[in-house]
Formats: C-alpha cells, sequence, structure tokens
C-alpha cells in the first residue's frame, strides 16, 4: 500500500522547540506525537518488510522491527483507521506462513530475541481466529520449554553467550510467556516469566544506587564480567529500559492473586526510584550510561528515554507505581521533543541519538567498558528508538485517561 507523504510543520499548534523542558505537555495529547511518527514511517516505507529489505535485514524475524510493527498497529485502535492495523498484520503475514511456520525462525538457535516478534501474533490470533498464528505461538513456546538455563534456572540470553542473563531478554521472553499462560491457560508460564524477572534482579541490581547492569555471567569468566559477582560494568540505559517495561507488560496478564505479584510491584518501584536519582534536570531525559551523566561522550540517549515514559506513564495509570510518575512521564516526553526530535526537508518527524546497539562478548569482542558503551554508532529514527516513542505516547494518553488527567 502506498501512503501519501503528510507535510509537517513547524507552525502547527503545539509543536514549541524548547531548550529546556517545560512542565506541561507540548502537545495537547502526546498520542497525536506517536500518530505523526508512524505516518512519517509509513510514508517513508510502504511496508516494514520493505524497510529490511532496504537495509539488508529482511531475511530475519526481528525483534525491533516487530516491535515498530505492533506499535504502528496499535493506532488503529485509537484512530479508527483500519490502515495502521494491516501495516502491521501485513508484516506478520509475510513471516508466518498458513500452517504457523515462521519464515527465518531457527528453535535451535536458542535466541530470546526471536520470541520476541510472536507476541503480536496474540492479538492476530484473537483478531482473525486463524490457527496458524497459534501454531506459531505453541512453536515459540516450545523453544522456551527447553531452552538453556543456569543453575538457578535463568534463560541464557541466546545459545552463543552461555551462562549469561542479560536484562534485554527478559523483554523478549516474559511478556511472551505471561501472555501466553493466560491466552492458552497455562499457568505455569505465570510462574516463569516472574522466575526470570526476579531471578535477574537480584543478580544484576547494585545495592548503593539500585540501578540494574547490563548483564550477569553465571561462570564469571567473561572479560566483560566482574570475577567476584559475574556482573557486567556499567547501567547502560536501554537494557534498563527493556527490563522496566517487560515488566509493565508482564502485570497486565499477571493474576491479582498471584504469589509473584508484589514482587515485580516492588522491584518496579525500586527502579524507578533509582532512576529518577540520574534523570537529567534539565532535559528531564536520561543519559546513554545512566550514571555517568555530564562525562565526556556519553549523551542523552532517546531509545531508553523513551522505555522509562513509557514504563512511567503506564505503571501510573495502572496504579504500579505512584501517580506523580505520570508527570515526570509527560515532563520526560516534552524532553523527548524539545531536544531529540526535528524534521526532514518533507517536515516529517525524526527522532535522533537512539544507539544502534549494544552487545557484550562475541566476536569481535565487545569489552562492555564505558568507552564502548559511549561510541557505539549513534543512528535517527532506528526501530530500537521509533516503536518505545509510539508506545510511550500511547501510554500517556491511556494513563491522562486513567487518571482523569
Amino acid at each position: 500500500m502506498m501512503f501519501k507523504k503528510v507535510i509537517y510543520s513547524l507552525a502547527l499548534a503545539g509543536f514549541v522547540i524548547l531548550m529546556g523542558c517545560s512542565t506541561k505537555p507540548i502537545a495537547k495529547d502526546p498520542l497525536e506525537y506517536s500518530i505523526k511518527v508512524a505516518d512519517a514511517m509509513m510514508s517513508r516505507y510502504d511496508s516494514i518488510v520493505h524497510h529490511m529489505d532496504h537495509l539488508d535485514k529482511r531475511a530475519s524475524w526481528q525483534y525491533d522491527y516487530a516491535l515498530l510493527a505492533e506499535a504502528i498497529g496499535k493506532l488503529e485502535r485509537y484512530t479508527n483507521n483500519p490502515a495502521y492495523g494491516k501495516y502491521m498484520q501485513d508484516f506478520f503475514d509475510y513471516y508466518v506462513d498458513s500452517v504457523g511456520s515462521i519464515r527465518y525462525y531457527k528453535l535451535e538457535e536458542y535466541n530470546l530475541d526471536k520470541i520476541r516478534p510472536a507476541v503480536p501474533l496474540f492479538l492476530l490470533y484473537e483478531k482473525t481466529g486463524d490457527s496458524c498464528y497459534a501454531k506459531a505461538l505453541h512453536q515459540e513456546i516450545e523453544q522456551l520449554e527447553i531452552h538453556p538455563r543456569t543453575a538457578e534456572g535463568g534463560y541464557w540470553h541466546k545459545k552463543i553467550y552461555p551462562h549469561q542473563m542479560w536484562l534485554d531478554g527478559i523483554f523478549m521472553a516474559s511478556p511472551f510467556m505471561a501472555e501466553y499462560a493466560k491466552m492458552f491457560r497455562q499457568p505455569q508460564w505465570f510462574d516463569e516469566a516472574v522466575r526470570q524477572i526476579t531471578l535477574i534482579y537480584n543478580k544484576t541490581v547494585d545495592p548503593e544506587t539500585g540501578l540494574l547492569y547490563h548483564a550477569w555471567d553465571e561462570s564469571k569468566t567473561q572479560r566483560w564480567a566482574n570475577p567476584v559477582n559475574g556482573q557486567s560494568r556499567h547501567f547502560w540505559s536501554r537494557a534498563t529500559g527493556w527490563y522496566m517495561m517487560a515488566i509493565a507488560d508482564v502485570l497486565d496478564f499477571l493474576p491479582e492473586d498471584h504469589t509473584g505479584r508484589d514482587s515485580l510491584v516492588t522491584i518496579l518501584e525500586s527502579v524507578a526510584e533509582a532512576l529518577m536519582k540520574v534523570q537529567d534536570p534539565e532535559s528531564r531525559l536520561w543519559y546513554q550510561v545512566l550514571d555517568c551523566g555530564g562525562k565526556d561522550g556519553n549523551y542523552l540517549e532517546a531509545s531508553g528515554s523513551s522505555m522509562f515514559i513509557y514504563s512511567f506513564a503506564k505503571g501510573a495509570g495502572k496504579g504500579y507505581l505512584r501517580p506523580s510518575y505520570l508527570k515526570v512521564a509527560h515532563d520526560a516526553f516534552n524532553g523527548l521533543i524539545a531536544n531529540l526530535m526535528k524534521t526532514d526537508k518533507e517536515g516529517n518527524l525524526i527522532l535522533t541519538q537512539i544507539c544502534g546497539g549494544c552487545g557484550l562478548g562475541g566476536t569481535p569482542y565487545r569489552e562492555g567498558d564505558y568507552q564502548y558503551y559511549v561510541t557505539e554508532k549513534i543512528v535517527e529514527n532506528d526501530p530500537k528508538g521509533i516503536a518505545p516513542f509510539i508506545l510511550a505516547g500511547i501510554e500517556l494518553h491511556e494513563a491522562d485517561v486513567a487518571l482523569g488527567k
């Protein structure tokens, strides 16, 4: 499908570029910005698959592009425009065939990143009743039944990263498990989702700051790992963002009487409080390396900031966090628009200062030191930033409605 270019003007009411941060939303409703950013993406590419093809990433079952498709698809509910839902479904119908096989997915890779792309299939199954989506979901759960684990039951992030748990992996698998448990009435997956979240928290939390290290190596043999406790060296914003989003999403499905629910809420509150201590006071955003604001090379990072906004807004709106976190989320959203948003020559919105990606170990080896995190490529409009931004605007809207703002 082709979408007509939408021309945006800086003269649009509510779009005021600020050097600081407003205490009021720049837009009357942040959802307007979610729609504008989605429209900009759709105007550039008539499908996400074509966008991936342009970047030589089409031949992969990618969590970031799947999350972008999911975020755009959710806008159908708020606009009554089926184009958003179709844009999402077209992406997943490219990968999931009529018998439920997933193109380019290989269970034997044991990669948690390959679990997350399946989450929107729950919605598509509910919407269409097509068994192909259910079969694909069952195929993904089969991986988690036999996925390699640490001695205490934590999932390895990937088979190629043995004995390692990464914060990123919690978002990749735990919300999937919780939604699968609810839809298919298999409550053991509620327990598993909670176990993964609580285990990695205990392994990565810094008792002094309350912040979470990016990863943990059970074997304590990786060069990036602390030889005493196995923790990595730094607090990476996006890793913590994935983790926060995961908790907020799992709570959507976890039964009110589940024994692990209070623990998840307590963790969410604790990490939120720790993040408030390292928030940049001027922009209201967060740095790439969370506790090193102002240090040479560090920068305000869009994806992690968007994820914190999402988590704070959702947490406040649903009662997991204090209502005051909604104002924190609004101020940070304004900070994104004021500091990290620009327009292209057609007037389409562009989100800047997104970390292209950070990992640990591997080949070539990633040491996980400070210099590594601040020198990885910085990109614009990457789906790992765009998708959370769209979702953040949605959750701000939802929270405003829930709390009568």
